[in-house]
């Protein structure tokens, strides 16, 4: 049961603000009310004393628990969990909105170092609980129905046993890891926050510059990539650095407990089988050609253009009226998509509006990208966006309010079962921007309205499908390289290459310089292989939507509970009652056809 010391994971399509309106900001004190604050010290001091007092009274002891015994155990460790992720969860939080503050970074490094070494006696707990034998554990279960309802916590932990290390070896990586992976993704969230990229002779950050490549104006797209390739182009060793690094520190990790594949933790992680993966990889790339070649063929089109450059892949189509949405009808847009879905969604939303959990303003020094953090079971969800008035954005914010509102139905189950594996995790942020899409759709006064609205959809689809599906593939080939020997900027570069154009199609041209565009991709840094979640979660909620159509009023119940389930159910379990099944290779061709679907319509629109 790992301590949550969580790094907030950000999202894949997040896109620096004048007209906007007043664009809210965090209040953290609901956390803690200040870095110097009396709680802080306090609760540090009451992590310091329980931690050994837990350690003193469980270890070597766990197999001789009786029900009893062993519920209230599981039920220290878990408050520990939640006082522990709720410093960390402020120290982080502060140090997200602006990474370039020295003493923001300094607090979050002195709390995490001094709970990594609180929390080390505890390292026992998973060696030992997974060294009791599974009739003895069943037993307990059966006897004491409150502690039968964290199996779903024993059951993740019992899949990890065969990659178990020895007590000791354990206790060492725990005590390391704050000068392993962590340190080198806090060099990459520095240095990627303190690069300056000049676009016509102005200074922008990397959120500013990356917005540039939706611009109206072809020129400024095309500036804003060629800004992105030098600056990367001249941090590449450094990041390449950090790339090799992670990836030989989790080969060694790998190896040492006997993971098959470089894949296989993130897989244990997430509690999905790796067939079930590998049928949603191979289901996308097959689809390649129906969808994301068919769908840039049409937009050079529409674009009067016989080859695409990158810089076009993002563009707005020549019928898109330039438009900016300001921060009171992006809310209003989302929480009447919410509401009309139901009611007691846009409840459960009105919170992060009215009472601080939002930060949406672009700041400098801010972390890029957007991202719904849970914090822990007994405060509520943090979410932070970078919020720039595009069409795009509002699609992100109905997407991490809806990890907000995943993350406050699951809160009751407590801090050990309420995290969602990440399969499953983007179900309800997916979903709120599907509800968020057709409530505009249905808007639509025009044809001209209706087909922006639609390719947009598209795009976004292609972008959580197809370029997350392209991303897994660039990981697992980078992995598979790194453990052959080290490899220089050039070979991460072709590696690079070697899934977009596979991904994109024929019919782009690639610009010197985009082979460097792997390395401001945070998820490879902070989270190997998560992407492939984005695609899980975009099929799973197509197949569910069709669902929903077909349904009616039945349905929301239905959804609140898979919600309400948080991480106590596994995938099968969850999706049953829509009859769905993730592990049917037919599942994914559902979900891709409603994007086949959509091309068919603009391709309709054509004639």
């Amino acid at each position: 049961m790992p301590l949550p010391h969580p790094a907030p994971v950000f999202d894949a399509n997040a896109t620096a603000q004048g007209g906007l309106g007043d664009l809210p900001e965090w209040d953290l004190s609901d956390l803690y009310p200040a870095p110097d604050a009396p709680e802080i010290e306090r609760d540090m001091g009451w992590l310091e004393t329980e931690c050994a007092g837990f350690a003193a009274d469980y270890e070597g002891k766990l197999a001789g628990l009786d029900a009893a015994g062993m519920l209230g155990c599981v039920q220290r460790y878990e408050a520990i969990n939640r006082v522990s992720g709720r410093i960390m969860s402020y120290a982080g939080l502060r140090y997200y909105q602006n990474t370039v503050d020295a003493e923001r970074a300094k607090f979050l490094s002195d709390c995490q170092d001094r709970i990594t070494t609180f929390t080390t006696p505890l390292v026992f707990f998973t060696l030992e609980l997974n060294r009791i034998e599974d009739a003895k554990l069943e037993a307990l279960f059966a006897a004491n129905a409150d502690l039968a309802r964290y199996k779903p916590v024993f059951d993740r932990l019992r899949a990890m046993r065969p990659h178990q290390l020895s007590d000791e070896l354990e206790k060492f990586l725990h005590d390391q890891s704050v000068v392993g992976a962590s340190a080198w993704n806090k060099l990459f969230d520095e240095t990627i926050a303190g690069l300056e990229f000049e676009v016509d002779g102005e200074a922008f950050g990397i959120e500013g510059t990356l917005n540039f490549l939706t611009d109206p104006d072809r020129a400024k797209r095309e500036a804003a990539a060629h800004a992105l390739a030098e600056v990367f182009g001249a941090h590449i060793k450094t990041f390449a650095r950090v790339h090799n690094t992670l990836a030989k520190e989790k080969e060694v990790e790998d190896r040492w407990r006997k993971m098959p594949t470089p894949q296989t933790g993130r897989h244990l992680a997430n509690d999905v089988e790796p067939e079930v993966v590998e049928a949603l990889r191979d289901a996308v790339v097959a689809a390649y050609p129906r969808l994301s070649h068919r769908y840039y063929a049409l937009k050079a089109k529409w674009l009067g253009l016989e080859k695409l450059q990158v810089w076009d892949r993002n563009a707005p189509l020549p019928t898109e009226e330039p438009k900016t949405v300001d921060w009171d009808t992006a809310k209003a847009t989302v929480m009447e998509a919410y509401a009309d879905f139901s009611p007691r969604m846009a409840e459960i939303a009105e919170p992060f509006f009215e009472k601080g959990w939002i930060d949406a303003g672009v700041k400098p020094g801010k972390a890029p990208g957007a991202f719904a953090h849970p914090t822990v079971t007994d405060v509520h969800p943090y979410v932070m966006l970078n919020y720039l008035g595009k069409p795009r954005d509002v699609m992100t914010l109905a997407h991490e309010l809806g990890h907000g509102v995943h993350q406050v139905l699951a809160a009751p189950q407590g801090e050990l079962l309420s995290s969602t594996p990440l399969t499953l995790a983007e179900t309800a942020s997916v979903f709120g921007e599907m509800l968020t899409f057709r409530k505009l759709l249905a808007k639509a006064e025009t044809p001209a309205q209706k087909k922006t609205l639609l390719a947009g959809k598209v795009e976004d689809m292609i972008n959580t499908v197809v370029r997350q599906i392209a991303f897994y593939d660039f990981e697992c080939k980078l992995h598979a390289a790194r453990r052959q020997g080290e490899l220089t900027p050039e070979d991460i570069n072709e590696i690079w290459m070697s899934v977009q154009g596979e991904s994109l199609g024929p019919v782009f041209e690639f610009m010197e310089g985009y082979e460097t565009f792997w390395a401001y991709i945070p998820h490879f840094v902070h989270s190997p292989f998560y992407v492939y979640a984005y695609a899980f979660g975009d099929g799973l909620v197509n197949a569910l939507y069709a669902v929903y159509e077909e349904s009616g009023a039945a349905f929301q119940d239905k959804y609140f509970e898979m919600l309400k389930a948080g991480g106590s159910k596994h995938h099968k379990a969850l999706l049953a009652p829509f009859g769905l099944g993730a592990s049917d290779p037919a599942f994914w061709d559902k979900g891709l056809s409603m994007i086949e679907g959509m091309i068919d319509e603009l391709e309709a629109m054509e004639d």
